[in-house]
């Protein structure tokens, strides 16, 4: 380095042109300011990022394996040929639908009830890590067991018509359905057309036809006819009781017997979704499926009401888990549906949620079955962190134009500086200084301006983030989802601004210090 580190400390801390000071000073805070900002962004964003990726994760399973159907009873041969891929640690089957759930007056709709498996669901979820109260010691029942599929008439029909035929290959559902179409129309066919030889039978029968019309009279004329007035008692303006409670007899509430509420399945709620129904441990919750229409062969289906006892409340710290989200038993949750033994689908923890993808397209292969699909977390939450990742790319750029405008101080200083010391730079080349020489010389100073702002910005981003995290600066959970805002102290989020903006800071040198490097000794000592 030799004198041109010397040289450029002396023009740094020049005194002599109180001016050039100043100008330093300000494109020092001005590098300072830029770092400091875009430090404490790209923290305040990486830390929603882990945030929403954790609350996310604690509650869902790293891979999912769905069907393409809502009858899904072969899930436990599924399990039984993914649960030796390389990287998974657990696996569990669930069921996920929407609710509603009521606690005495209060009501909540659009409640998401997962039944899962109590042995097999902590090894793939962190739900036991977020219950705050309670236990989920008694989730499942003492001698609970699947529901079984009810019987269905017509599926049991076309089961039976869909049997072997003579070639020995299955009956399509189609073939067989009209092969009954076209049986019944035979039935009904005349099996002699009608002539002259068939009026004998037709007039024999013709007597009992007439004879069913004059019984039905007969019985009508034999029924007692209504004397007196018709008009109730109350007349007809009688208005009906404003109470229509039904008896305890006719109408029993499992919810107001203790004894019966202590026999109830288990639910486990989030603690926002409590404080909303006003419920507590031990407390009669009702689960009622919102599902109405036209179920297939057995007509129409009204709702099925269920109720549970709250053995337990977590916390996920997610808003949208917590206020929406309730778990139970996987059979309980079967129940509610006519399908059986049947789930929504398969959920999965991986060792390292990185190879989340990897692994779910090697499922894929193993399954090789249209009717199966995969997702990872970061398909089902593609949106989420889409909108995290641009939102941080965006803040950091707007932001990373403050370093940006703090480097275009430097050039002004820099070039202050060349001005201010023209005759300087002339006596150096006089003495014999090459041209590089000079150039270091300014290229020296303006990366002490960048280091000196980009470690003074780097501290106070440093103490701006440490004071967030002290304070636990609180956000409304209805809008943010999380309650405080996160911060992420990452070494990451400090060596990037600051390598940026020395980077910033040396190229924005570039130009004085070529103009200093040409600059000839007669043109700076013309003037004197």
């Amino acid at each position: 380095m030799g004198y041109a580190v010397t040289v450029a400390l002396r023009y740094l801390a020049s005194k002599k042109r109180n001016m050039v000071s100043t100008s330093t000073a300000l494109a020092v805070g001005g590098v300072t300011l830029g770092v400091a900002a875009l430090t404490v962004v790209m923290s305040v964003t990486g830390g929603f990022q882990e945030q929403f990726r954790e609350k996310v994760l604690g509650v869902n399973a790293h891979v999912l394996v769905l069907k393409y159907s809502i009858d899904f009873r072969e899930y436990r041969d599924v399990m039984k040929k993914i649960e030796n891929v390389p990287g998974i640690v657990g696996i569990a089957p669930f069921v996920i639908n929407p609710m509603m759930v009521t606690h005495g007056e209060h009501t909540a709709t659009g409640v998401l009830l997962k039944g899962v498996d109590p042995d097999l669901m902590p090894g793939v979820l962190d739900l036991p890590k977020h219950v705050i109260r309670g236990s989920l010691a008694g989730l499942r029942s003492p001698g609970a067991k699947p529901p079984e599929r009810p019987y269905d008439s017509l599926r049991d029909q076309l089961d039976r018509r869909t049997g072997e035929d003579p070639d020995g290959g299955t009956e399509s559902l189609l073939h067989a359905m009209q092969r009954e179409v076209d049986e019944g129309m035979r039935a009904h066919e005349p099996r002699e057309p009608i002539g002259p030889g068939r009026a004998d039978d037709l007039s024999a029968a013709a007597p009992h036809a007439r004879a069913a019309p004059t019984a039905a009279r007969a019985r009508a004329a034999a029924a007692p006819a209504i004397v007196g007035a018709v008009t109730p008692d109350g007349g007809y303006k009688s208005r009906l009781p404003d109470d229509d409670d039904l008896p305890a007899f006719v109408d029993p509430d499992p919810c107001k017997s203790p004894a019966q509420v202590a026999g109830l399945p288990g639910i486990v709620v989030g603690r926002t979704l409590a404080r909303q129904l006003g419920a507590d441990l031990g407390d009669c919750l009702q689960v009622t499926s919102p599902q109405i229409g036209i179920s297939f062969g057995s007509g129409a289906r009204s709702p099925i009401a269920k109720q549970f006892r709250v053995i337990a409340v977590f916390e996920a710290g997610f808003d949208q888990y917590d206020s929406k989200l309730v778990y139970t038993d996987l059979y309980e949750a079967q129940a509610f549906y006519e399908y059986g033994d049947s789930v929504t689908g398969l959920e999965m923890k991986v060792k390292d949620i990185d190879r989340a993808h990897t692994i779910a397209r090697q499922i894929d292969a193993i399954l090789d079955n249209g009717i199966y699909h995969t997702m990872d977390w970061r398909e089902l939450n593609h949106g989420l962190f889409m909108a995290l990742l641009i939102q941080k790319i965006g803040m950091s750029l707007v932001l990373g134009l403050i370093i940006v405008v703090a480097a275009c101080t430097v050039v002004a200083t820099l070039i202050m500086v060349v001005l201010d010391k023209k005759k300087e730079i002339a006596l150096l080349k006089a003495l014999g200084a090459k041209d590089d020489a000079v150039l270091r010389i300014f290229i020296y100073q303006g990366g002490m301006i960048g280091l000196l702002g980009t470690t003074a910005g780097i501290l106070v981003g440093w103490l701006c983030c440490r004071f967030l995290l002290a304070y636990s600066f609180p956000l409304d959970p209805k809008v943010y989802f999380i309650s405080s805002l996160p911060v992420s102290m990452h070494p990451f989020e400090f060596a990037l601004p600051a390598l940026f903006a020395v980077l910033i800071c040396l190229v924005a040198t570039v130009f004085p210090a070529m103009y200093a490097a040409k600059l000839r000794p007669a043109d700076g000592l013309r003037a004197e």
